[in-house]
């Protein structure tokens, strides 16, 4: 009896330690300064060998994640490039897609930085919000409207020709509804799932299970009513786990219905932490392989971390002007903003 009793322990505590491994109990970073310069930046992403960024004036580039090193590039173009906040990925290429008018995605070729640009949209109503890529063929940008929709706009080449999705095939938005560049995070492509949210006087979830085909709307109880409030970023763990944060921009400390969680794939949302924890959120992750109960925030009140599907938050740093994050692993993340890059080492 005692030989079982000692191996159940033994199980029980190998349980306790992987299950504590997996959920990564963070109590503490380390920061490590990658890029210091004068540039705004609020799209990155990883692949297997390097960070991708993208900032204002056309500027863009790719840290080595081995040595550190930064090389800097900028978009061939006989205009004036606006702030690019849209940044996704193939194998073997980059997609860039700066804000406002005129809307070009350029294609860049990750081995010799060869430029093209495969759409073009020109409107003064124009303004792009968050781009990604499914898998090598399919990707999706969404953008503020310039009719009676959230422009969509889709690929199922690999990022070589792209059409918008006409409004006759998306849902009506509601006057003072769009969507904010805040962080690259605005639209979310799972297996099955394509997600995407708005924000502003109207702040809503837009799911559809065939790729843009149709879609699915609904409520959040994120604060709207106002131009500056409403979903910043969302992130979804998988198809039925997501989260989403923001606030009013205008009031950056107010932590009233500004996070909210959702286990059924967005139909219905929990107000978490109301009054508690962070304020304006401009950019919110879920941990890799921690079943969705961990999550980081970046934003007004610094590097934010919650264990517990975000009930209860904790600062981990006080740095404001991060306004993006990405992680490489679950221990591992990079993060960027105003005038900076950094690395970001989780631990106990």
């Amino acid at each position: 009896m005692k030989y079982f009793q000692c191996i159940f322990i033994l199980l029980l505590i190998s349980s306790c330690s992987s299950q504590k491994e997996m959920n990564g109990n963070y109590s503490k970073v380390e920061i490590q300064s990658i890029l210091d310069e004068k540039i705004s930046i609020r799209a990155i992403l990883s692949d297997e060998n390097y960070l991708w960024y993208a900032g204002d004036n056309g500027n863009y580039g790719k840290v080595n994640l081995k040595t550190n090193e930064v090389s800097k590039y900028k978009v061939q173009s006989d205009t004036t490039v606006n702030e690019i906040r849209s940044i996704a990925q193939t194998k073997d290429y980059i997609f860039l897609l700066p804000v406002a008018n005129p809307a070009n995605v350029y294609k860049i070729s990750k081995k010799d930085n060869l430029q093209q640009i495969v759409y073009s949209e020109i409107n003064e109503k124009v303004f792009y919000d968050s781009m990604q890529f499914k898998d090598e063929l399919n990707g999706m940008a969404m953008g503020d409207p310039t009719e009676d929709c959230l422009s969509v706009i889709v690929t199922n080449d690999g990022g070589n020709f792209w059409r918008k999705i006409s409004c006759d095939d998306l849902p009506r938005v509601e006057d003072g509804e769009a969507a904010f560049a805040a962080s690259n995070s605005n639209i979310m492509l799972e297996k099955t799932k394509s997600f995407m949210v708005s924000g502003g006087k109207k702040s809503r979830l837009f799911a559809s299970d065939d790729f843009g085909k149709t879609w699915q709307v609904y409520e959040t109880p994120i604060v709207q009513g106002e131009e500056m409030t409403g979903i910043f970023s969302a992130d979804f763990y998988n198809d039925k786990i997501g989260f989403i944060t923001g606030g009013n921009y205008m009031k950056q400390n107010d932590n009233t219905n500004n996070k909210a969680i959702t286990f059924d794939g967005g139909k219905t949302w929990k107000l978490v932490a109301n009054g508690q924890g962070f304020g304006y959120g401009s950019c919110v992750q879920f941990v890799p392989n921690s079943e969705g109960k961990a999550l980081v925030s970046v934003g007004a009140n610094g590097i934010q971390y919650s264990n517990d599907f975000g009930n209860t938050w904790q600062q981990l740093n006080e740095d404001k002007e991060l306004y993006t994050i990405r992680f490489l692993d679950s221990k591992i993340a990079f993060a960027a903003g105003r005038n900076k890059i950094v690395k970001i080492i989780f631990s106990e």
